[in-house]
């Protein structure tokens, strides 16, 4: 069984559910994307808790986090790090950026500019940052929460296909159901926020249940399952751009995470129905015309799942 990745989704899912309330099987969602070493991508208008949410997560981890509020003019070095003269020895050392921690918040990502967005794109996938030919690697585990306003918010700058297919996740928290915001309004207390939050897990805890959650048991269905969906989307009339490779792995290693948070040790078609949405949406682009009739790409994917029949396990 997966104890150790169960424990772990659970103290952190209690401890986050004290800031961000009434969002459980968001925060549950989110917490799959972590436990993947994925990073996740919080889509939303303002004033819903997105950035509360990535502040909850960071500081329930025992290990180093930075945030860093994109704009237009932050420079691709304010992120990664400089090389810096000294001129005491006459060389150049290189002074790190915020990218050197285990959790990175990026908030606002998509006001930066594109070049300073770019900046993310080796880091996110090889956890290492190269300057002058040297390369340097990041903390480990390395996580990026990144926020971003809807695009057509104004100064605001798109996160292209490429920089999407680097989140493993896409998440949107919507408004507080009614009976939440009184209760959140009855409890508020304008000194209180999540940066009193207590560390509920560190990061070697934390490798010790991806590891875990890299090791639990898939059959070949499954495999065959995210393949047809992906491939449906690849084909799909409605959409110019499907499912990449990069997206059926992340596909697999999230599933693999969510079956660990419900304290199983293998995966289920309904561990794949279950994130489809938040993992796949994102990394798919409606057809001009589709946009034009109206169409949805979680609709398109609903439509796309009920299509393929559900394989038949030996567990499920």
């Amino acid at each position: 069984m997966a104890t150790t990745a169960a424990q772990v989704a659970d103290a952190l899912l209690n401890n986050v559910d004290r800031v961000v309330r009434g969002k459980r099987d968001e925060i549950r969602l989110a917490l799959c994307c972590l436990l993947t070493e994925g990073h996740l991508l919080l889509d939303d208008v303002p004033g819903t808790g997105k950035t509360s949410l990535a502040k909850a997560i960071a500081n329930s981890i025992a290990g180093s986090w930075t945030r860093v509020q994109f704009t237009p003019d932050l420079l691709p070095t304010d992120i990664t790090g400089v090389m810096v003269f000294d001129q005491r020895t006459s060389t150049f050392t290189f002074r790190d950026g915020p990218v050197f921690t285990n959790v990175l918040i990026g908030d606002e990502i998509n006001r930066g500019s594109p070049k300073t967005q770019s900046a993310l794109l080796e880091v996110m996938e090889e956890r290492q940052v190269t300057t002058d030919g040297v390369s340097r690697l990041v903390p480990r585990p390395f996580f990026v929460i990144a926020t971003q306003n809807p695009r057509d918010f104004q100064g605001t700058f798109p996160l292209p296909d490429v920089q999407l297919d680097r989140f493993a996740m896409r998440l949107t928290l919507g408004y507080a159901d009614p009976d939440t915001e009184v209760s959140i309004l009855e409890g508020f207390h304008r000194h209180r926020s999540g940066d009193d939050l207590e560390p509920v897990t560190d990061p070697a805890e934390l490798d010790r249940a991806i590891s875990e959650i890299d090791a639990l048991s898939v059959v070949t269905s499954i495999h065959e399952y995210i393949v047809k969906i992906a491939n449906a989307t690849r084909i799909h009339p409605d959409l110019r751009l499907g499912v990449s490779t990069r997206g059926t792995l992340t596909m697999l290693r999230v599933a693999r995470a969510f079956a660990a948070t419900d304290g199983r040790d293998y995966v289920t078609p309904d561990d794949v129905k279950s994130v489809a949405a938040p993992v796949f949406t994102h990394r798919m682009a409606l057809t001009a015309e589709a946009e034009l009739r109206g169409a949805r790409l979680e609709s398109v994917l609903a439509d796309i799942i009920d299509d393929i029949p559900v394989p038949r396990t030996r567990e499920g």
